[in-house]
């Protein structure tokens, strides 16, 4: 009987499942090329590949092109034991092949996670090179190359050298040990923290593979809002299973510290960051995670905000509390993040100054070893905030960049919302705090400042569920923030690019559509949700829908109206130098930009302005014309979004167009919903009709106001 190659029967077993999708892959596909010319270039150019050493980074790059070369090409791809003519040759400068090209000189400013990609020649033999100083740099590289792949790029004369811009490119995990996700939308944690540390899911390999094909190299695996009893000897064990599990990728595991733990662990009266018993109990308590965990990246802290421990507890700042666990994890070379996510007991005239006020009068009080973790702006992740006026503010600290994937506020998992161009227009945006050119990501990568530590963090939008995310489109924003974190000059266009091709199809009748689509998206859900620099009308607690009503409440910049502050006069929080002038806290320019009521962008007017509802705009329209026209406007655009998936029918699986398509249903409804919500309630207070030739609302305001939603996921729970 003839024998049939075993890659024949594997490929013949995907078959009937070849369009059976569920998201679980990610980005990471590997089907064979569906480009008959592009395929049989790479097939000639391709026959086979070889790595040099046997390291678990580089036994991670060996499994990495044997599975992607050969999925890819459709083809078994042979180890080769010696370089011949068209192969794929991968390793650090060190190994013995590579160490023959004389390519010290081009390496030697990559870095240590940098990689160079190269077609050259050797003895007549034309090779591709993927080489890198180090050997995580290799594995990054080799993920690159797969992805030229992917995305059916010419690689016959390939020069590519890439470094990431910042150092520490880390994921927030807002996980709790019981599994539980703070506005969490993807299911439960995947940390399963009761078979830990003995059951290794296979879910944590693929976890760490898909960070790392993206440069993401940290993960703090619990919640800000911290549980002291992750620290114990009994949990250290079960991170040092997780960490042992990243390492070989290169990613760092990071662990939330509550600061009230040497009274609920240590059994100590105080916490205060002065008193040495206090400081000793963090030494020794550190000491002990380094020797479970090696390469421990360090603390993230919230501390003194929403409840959370602190160091004002005990009459000290920020400063204090941070360096003095700065200085129990630095002879270990470790870090803290200290959150500026700050906000005490006591209202202020505008919650939006306070983070600048605590933060500001500390600047180059902190250890070298600090940086100062800030969110895109001062609120809490709005759908659009202006920059937060702490970039640029403290150039004697290095602040590091804070931005939500989860879609706390942008319509949780059933919402089709790309945020690239979000976390763009804040890396973007200039703080002219040295100048014009002084973007907010030249704060956060170091260069503004001559700072050598830098970093971004994202809130992860992940969880056990199937695809990871909940919406197969929410992928894209934690794509998309490691390609930034790893290079923020790329622009959300070419991402989107990057990861429709990978994710789905090269097939421009798909990608064209969907990227316009994705491009859209965020503005869409701004224009059905917070026009014009409205924020925070959220629903209560949980944060679903709309509910610019909610008033009297123990916090009054817990409620809308605190933020809308709308009054038959007008609506839109006054920052201004006649308000609470939170302006003074940006450099003259852009103070004077957003302070001027004629000249604030009007992405920002009611944000930074209490503006009058019949006041004209730009657009020659009322105030009240133009916030009913973006409330309309942005439902009817999720609608136009429908009719475009509709056309893609059959240009992908079944499965997923399915899914989008019944998740576009949800989100028109509750786009709709929005418009009629807060138009009703807005009318309450301009007194003036909607527009003419705009629907009336179906239901009255109170039947908006009666809706409730006590099991809405993704609640913080109660301490």
């Amino acid at each position: 009987m003839k024998k049939i190659p075993l890659l024949i029967i594997i490929l013949s077993l995907q078959i009937p499942f070849a369009l059976a999708e569920d998201g679980y892959r990610l980005w990471l596909r590997y089907d064979c090329v569906d480009n008959n010319a592009v395929l049989s270039t790479y097939r000639k150019q391709i026959k086979g590949f070889k790595v040099e050493g046997n390291s678990p980074t580089l036994s991670l790059v060996r499994t990495e092109l044997e599975q992607g070369l050969a999925g890819l090409l459709g083809i078994n791809v042979p180890q080769s034991n010696s370089v011949s003519a068209s192969i794929v040759v991968a390793g650090t400068s060190k190994s013995s092949e590579i160490n023959k090209l004389n390519l010290d000189a081009r390496l030697k400013n990559l870095g240590r996670e940098g990689f160079l990609i190269l077609t050259t020649t050797v003895k007549g033999k034309k090779l591709i090179v993927i080489t890198a100083p180090e050997e995580i740099g290799v594995l990054y590289g080799t993920f690159h190359f797969l992805k030229l792949l992917q995305t059916h790029q010419p690689i016959e004369n390939l020069d590519i050298e890439s470094s990431p811009r910042i150092n520490l490119r880390i994921l927030n995990h807002w996980d709790n040990l019981d599994r539980t996700v703070e506005r969490g939308y993807a299911g439960f944690s995947l940390w399963d923290w009761h078979k830990l540390p003995d059951y290794i899911d296979p879910r944590y390999h693929d976890y760490a593979r898909a960070n790392a094909s993206i440069g993401i190299n940290g993960t703090v695996v619990t919640n800000v809002n911290a549980n002291a009893r992750v620290l114990s000897s009994h949990y250290l064990e079960k991170v040092a299973a997780l960490a042992d599990v990243f390492r070989p990728y290169g990613i760092k595991i990071y662990l939330t510290a509550r600061f009230s733990a040497p009274i609920e662990l240590g059994g100590l009266k105080t916490a205060d960051p002065i008193d040495e018993t206090v400081q000793q109990w963090w030494k020794d308590k550190v000491k002990e995670i380094y020797t479970h965990i090696p390469d421990f990246g360090g603390f993230l802290v919230k501390a003194n905000s929403e409840g959370q421990p602190g160091p004002q507890n005990y009459n000290r700042n920020h400063a204090d509390g941070a360096n003095m666990l700065a200085d129990a994890v630095a002879p270990f070379n470790g870090i803290v993040m200290w959150r500026a996510f700050v906000y005490d007991d006591k209202v202020p005239d505008d919650r939006a100054k306070q983070a600048y006020s605590e933060f500001k009068p500390l600047d180059g009080t902190f250890r070298k070893n600090v940086l100062v973790q800030v969110k895109n702006g001062a609120i809490d992740f709005q759908p659009r905030e202006p920059f937060h006026p702490l970039f640029g503010a403290m150039p004697d600290t290095p602040l590091m960049m804070e931005f939500q994937l989860t879609q706390e506020y942008t319509g949780f998992s059933t919402h089709l919302v790309y945020l690239a161009n979000q976390f763009k227009e804040c890396l973007d945006a200039d703080t002219h705090a040295k100048g014009a050119g002084s973007t907010v990501a030249k704060v956060i990568d170091g260069s503004l400042d001559n700072h050598q530590l830098s970093g971004i963090a994202g809130v992860t939008n992940i969880g056990n569920d199937r695809n990871w995310t909940g919406h197969p489109f929410a992928q894209s924003n934690w794509y998309a923030f490691g390609r930034l974190a790893w290079d923020h000059q790329l622009s959300a266009q070419q991402i989107a690019d990057e990861w429709i091709r990978m994710t789905f199809t090269n097939n421009p009748g798909f990608i064209n559509p969907v990227k316009e689509i994705m491009d859209k998206s965020w503005e869409t859900t701004i224009s059905y949700m917070t026009p014009l620099g409205l924020h925070h009308i959220m629903g209560w607690s949980h944060h679903y829908g709309p509910a610019p009503w909610i008033k009297d409440k123990h916090r009054a910049d817990w409620t809308s109206v605190y933020y809308h502050q709308a009054s038959k006069d007008g609506v839109g929080f006054n920052r201004s130098a006649t308000g609470s002038n939170a302006i003074a806290q940006y450099a003259e320019p852009v103070a004077k930009l957003f302070g001027s009521r004629d000249q604030c962008p009007e992405e920002f007017l009611l944000w930074f302005h209490h503006a009058g509802w019949n006041e004209k705009l730009k657009s020659g329209q009322t105030l009240w014309e133009e916030l009913c026209r973006h409330y309309y406007g942005g439902a009817e655009t999720v609608n136009s979004f429908q009719q475009q998936w509709a056309t893609l029918e059959g240009k992908i699986d079944k499965e997923r167009f399915e899914q989008v398509k019944m998740l576009l249903n949800i989100q028109y409804k509750e786009a709709i919903w929005w418009r009629n919500a807060c138009v009703l309630y807005f009318q309450t207070f301009s007194g003036l009709p909607i527009p003419h030739g705009l629907e009336q609302p179906e239901n009255s305001l109170q039947y908006y106001l009666n809706l409730e939603f006590p099991y809405a996921p993704g609640i913080r729970p109660q301490w």
